[in-house]
Formats: structure tokens, C-alpha cells, sequence
């Protein structure tokens, strides 16, 4: 059974590169309207007052629905999670405490062994961890993203007709 926890790396491998692509468009974006307050100071267009509406309302509902993604999965998985990886530190520390207090061989290397156990189950509880942090990352970033990217897309299309002129 494949668990959904498969990669760490993978996950934040993937908000690194969605980060930077919303990060581009965003600069993209922010060029583009700052471009159109200079120019519309002091005479803006139709278009310009709705585009600056836009700014301000797009950024509220992307923040909103970011939150909310975030909260949703955070309470969803995290709290639990945290919780497994608390319980099981716990249980590897009794595990090694009673590994250094063994009197015998026999009890040595069964405590060794519940050790071993115990550290691999922490381990596997911490990579379900980070990778869960990674998708309320991944949660958390979509609508943002989304904006920008989309956002950009439409303003460098409008710009075109114009440089064109």
C-alpha cells in the first residue's frame, strides 16, 4: 500500500518551483500597474479605475481563500500527525533509557531492538509530517498563485495591442 505521504522532497520541491513562478508573475504584475497608476495619475481611464478596484479585491479574496485552504488542511492532518511524532520521540527516549539501564545481553539487545523499532516509526512520522506541511503549503499557495499568474497572462496580453501601436 502506497501511502499518500510518498516524498518530502518531492512536495517541497514543487511549492519552491510554484513559489518562484508566482513570484515572476507577480513582479510581472506589479510592473505592469504601477506602469498604469503613473500614467493615469491624473487622468485614469475607465479601465484604470477598474483595474485599481481589482488590486485591492483580488488580494483579499486570494488571502482569504488561502487561509481557509490552510486552516482546512492543517486541521485536517497536522494536529494528529504532531502528535504521533510527539508520542513516538516519547517512546524511542523510554526505549534508549531502557537500553542504557539493560543488566544483561538478552535485555540489551531487546531493547535495542524496541529502540530500532521505535526510531524507525518516529522517522516515518516525521517525513508524514513535513510532507504534510507541504501540502498546507501547496493548499495555501494555489489561489495565490492562481492570481498571479493569471493576472499576469492578461495584463501582458493587454499590453500587446498597445505596444504594437
Amino acid at each position: 500500500m502506497r501511502s499518500r505521504y510518498f516524498n518530502p522532497f518531492a512536495l517541497w520541491a514543487d511549492v519552491a518551483a510554484k513559489t518562484g513562478h508566482m513570484l515572476l508573475s507577480s513582479s510581472t504584475v506589479v510592473q505592469i500597474r504601477t506602469d498604469r497608476l503613473l500614467r493615469g495619475a491624473l487622468n485614469p481611464s475607465d479601465a484604470d479605475i477598474h483595474e485599481f478596484g481589482l488590486m485591492g479585491h483580488e488580494k483579499l479574496a486570494a488571502a482569504s481563500e488561502s487561509g481557509t485552504a490552510m486552516v482546512s488542511q492543517l486541521h485536517a492532518t497536522q494536529f494528529a500527525l504532531t502528535h504521533r511524532v510527539v508520542r513516538q520521540s516519547l517512546q524511542a527516549a523510554e526505549a534508549l533509557a531502557a537500553l542504557m539501564v539493560s543488566m544483561s545481553p538478552a535485555q540489551a539487545a531487546a531493547q535495542t531492538q524496541r529502540l530500532l523499532k521505535a526510531s524507525n516509526r518516529t522517522a516515518a512520522s516525521a517525513s508524514q509530517l513535513s510532507s504534510a506541511a507541504a501540502r498546507i503549503a501547496q493548499r495555501g499557495l494555489r489561489p495565490i498563485y492562481a492570481r498571479a499568474t493569471s493576472n499576469a497572462s492578461r495584463l501582458v496580453k493587454a499590453q500587446e495591442p498597445a505596444a504594437a501601436r
